[in-house]
């Protein structure tokens, strides 16, 4: 809502999105730069993902391996990977939700 009803001030517009642009990419740079685990079966499999959910480390206890039993192993691993990306979902709505309302209140971004 402007007050007084009148037009808004293109150029304070324009810095605010800059700002938010810088924030942004700010709190991305930081995401990526972040790690946070995952893990499964008791810890047997750990998994360890940055902000941005790229698999940075995999670390299997020797105990986890059976050869023949593979098949669990796999499920382990993909369990370990599953709950380090939601972790890292969970670091990137900490992180980049609030920017995302800031754009959203934004007249004409509708974000």
């Amino acid at each position: 809502m402007i007050p007084g009803g009148g037009q808004p001030n293109m150029q304070q517009l324009l810095q605010q999105a800059q700002k938010m642009q810088q924030d942004l990419a700010q709190a991305q740079e930081e995401l990526a730069r972040t790690e946070v685990d995952g893990q499964a079966g008791g810890g047997l499999v750990k998994a360890t993902v940055n902000g941005s959910g790229e698999l940075r480390g995999l670390v299997i206890d020797p105990k986890a391996v059976d050869p023949e039993d593979t098949e669990t192993l796999a499920d382990l691993i993909v369990a370990a990977v599953h709950a380090a990306n939601e972790n890292a979902s969970e670091l990137q709505q900490q992180k980049l939700g609030p920017l995302a309302q800031g754009l959203g209140g934004m007249p004409g971004l509708g974000i």
